[in-house]
């Protein structure tokens, strides 16, 4: 008996030609008999069941096939990295009946390939072998699916070397505070760098991570946001663990104050006696509320430097401040120059 190759869909169908003739005179008779008079019921009943018979014998035989079907690789060693470029589909060859195998056409599900033995050639091209996945890819096919063969024998993976390390993450702040109020100390940015992942030709590339735009108006009050890592469109290839990163500020209400406090002289030679109008000197700064009566006069060093003055030929010392606490800010020092008398 002599057999025909008929391509149905994604599949080629080994089916007998016996069937033909007789389903070509069935559909001719069906199309004179139309142009002539009118077609009985019982007729086109007849023509029905006789082509859903046909169908059903059709479909219900076996038939080998090659299909196509989307894949997926697993596994990949640690110190690896698959990229975007690897092969995505594998061509097979089937058995299976003609319902399965139009099954298989509509539910095309992506089978796992295992990567963790992948090979390379001298080259330096990453492959795994077909015959090492066949009863893998079985496991994994419809019940009713034989797997006959796979077209290549080797899979094609495309992978780079991965390489790891730090990068700083980079804030896009757009902050506006209420008047007299301000920040108590330096924004907190966690985790503040964060560990990248990728092919060496990538990560060399990148110097920072950006956030995503941040922006607050009329700030009177503490905030913290939590702020997406913007991944540029360029770096495919790129992995990090962290996706946000966590940014927040204390705010408080801040005042002018104003203390005397005492300086001293540094460098001033022996013998020489000098005579001061004042013994302290008036400091203005700006301060937060809740740091305002922490103050004192201890709280500040001021010192001024004969050695400079003299050097100089000034008939003034220029004092200035050798230490303040962490939180004042804007210091001032009124006046800022200190009239002296040498006494002979």
């Amino acid at each position: 008996m002599h057999h025909k190759i008929v391509k149905v869909g994604f599949l080629i169908i080994r089916k007998p030609t016996f069937l033909l003739p007789h389903f070509s005179l069935a559909c001719n008779k069906f199309i004179l008999v139309k142009t002539t008079k009118k077609i009985p019921k019982t007729f086109i009943i007849f023509f029905i069941i006789s082509l859903f018979i046909w169908l059903l014998i059709t479909f219900s035989k076996e038939y080998t096939a090659e299909v196509t079907i989307p894949i997926v690789f697993k596994n990949i060693p640690q110190n690896k990295l698959l990229q975007q470029s690897s092969q995505d589909e594998l061509r097979l060859s089937v058995k299976a009946s003609g319902f399965k195998l139009a099954t298989a056409k509509i539910r095309n599900k992506a089978i796992d390939i295992d990567a963790s033995k992948v090979k390379q050639t001298k080259k330096g091209n990453y492959y795994v072998l077909s015959k090492k996945q066949f009863l893998k890819i079985q496991a994994q096919l419809r019940t009713g699916i034989y797997l006959q063969a796979i077209e290549k024998d080797t899979i094609s993976l495309n992978i780079g070397e991965l390489v790891s390390k730090y990068v700083p993450v980079l804030p896009k702040l757009n902050l506006e505070y209420h008047i007299g109020y301000n920040l108590l100390k330096p924004i907190t940015i966690k985790p503040d760098s964060i560990l990248i992942s990728g092919p060496a030709s990538e990560i060399n590339d990148i110097k920072n991570f950006a956030l995503e735009p941040f922006i607050l108006k009329d700030i009177k009050t503490d905030f913290t946001e939590a702020l997406k890592l913007e991944k540029p469109s360029e770096f495919k290839n790129i992995n990090f663990k962290d996706t946000k990163v966590i940014v927040s500020g204390k705010v408080d209400k801040f005042t002018e104050g104003e203390i005397k406090v005492p300086f001293t002289i540094k460098n001033k030679p022996d013998g020489v006696n000098i005579t001061m109008l004042n013994e302290e000197i008036q400091l203005v700064f700006t301060v937060a509320l809740t740091n305002f009566n922490k103050i004192s006069k201890a709280s500040f060093k001021i010192e001024c430097d004969y050695s400079m003055s003299e050097k100089n030929n000034l008939t003034y010392l220029v004092p200035k401040v050798i230490s303040k606490p962490n939180f004042v800010r804007n210091v001032k020092l009124l006046p800022s120059k200190i009239d002296f008398l040498i006494q002979k």
